[in-house]
């Protein structure tokens, strides 16, 4: 099996972003799966090709998207993508799409295909705290996530993918108050545990997951 791992570079005027610089610890191997990682552009539609691009390359089977979400406290894995980009802030290139569908031809929203219960699970053994997360926002991470599960499925391809949200670095919050952050190497750990859940798990594991609001 061969797992593509992905994390942006950095956005919004950070000069470092968690995603990537604990995905590029990952090892080669993870529960004899094949580990491919690669940095992504945040960059509405750039990075969905750049993803897509290596899938086809590679001949991924699986695909683990990761982002930042500065003030998460856990590792979140997301549920859901949702067919609409409302940027709050411009992306690396300056695109800022309000109100626009990622793909107007596409559902209203696509479902995770990474046993995401399992995932959560596997995190929390390694001793890192992780939930799932019903909403990956509607920046460049939820694009990605519905855009990239949305071309899987176009394409007719039996790839599975998913997206995890991690925690500021420790750096990143130095000047800002009261914000949770999580070391890189915690949060490779945490990662690794991911893709073991991935590579492993054929049925979801049944957990509370739910959100009041």
């Amino acid at each position: 099996m061969k797992v593509l791992v992905t994390g942006f570079d950095p956005f919004g005027g950070d000069t470092v972003n968690p995603a990537f610089e604990a995905v590029k610890r990952l090892p080669a191997s993870i529960a004899g799966a094949e580990v491919a990682v690669l940095e992504i552009p945040t960059v509405f539609r750039k990075s969905i090709d750049a993803i897509m691009r290596r899938v086809d390359e590679w001949g991924a089977d699986r695909v683990l998207m990761v982002g930042q979400a500065g003030g998460r406290f856990e590792m979140t894995v997301e549920r859901i993508g949702i067919n609409v980009d409302d940027a709050r802030i411009p992306d690396n290139e300056g695109n800022q799409p309000v109100d626009e569908p990622i793909d107007p031809d596409g559902p209203a929203a696509c479902f995770a295909t990474i046993p995401v219960k399992a995932v959560v699970e596997r995190i929390r053994k390694r001793g890192v705290p992780a939930k799932v997360s019903n909403t990956a926002g509607t920046f460049v991470c939820n694009h990605v996530l519905y855009g990239v599960l949305r071309e899987i499925e176009k394409r007719g391809l039996s790839a599975k993918a998913g997206f995890i949200h991690v925690p500021y670095l420790p750096e990143q919050v130095v000047a800002k108050d009261s914000l949770p952050s999580m070391s890189a190497g915690t949060i490779a750990s945490a990662l690794e545990a991911a893709v073991e859940a991935i590579v492993l798990v054929e049925r979801d594991a049944k957990l509370v997951g739910g959100a009041e609001h």
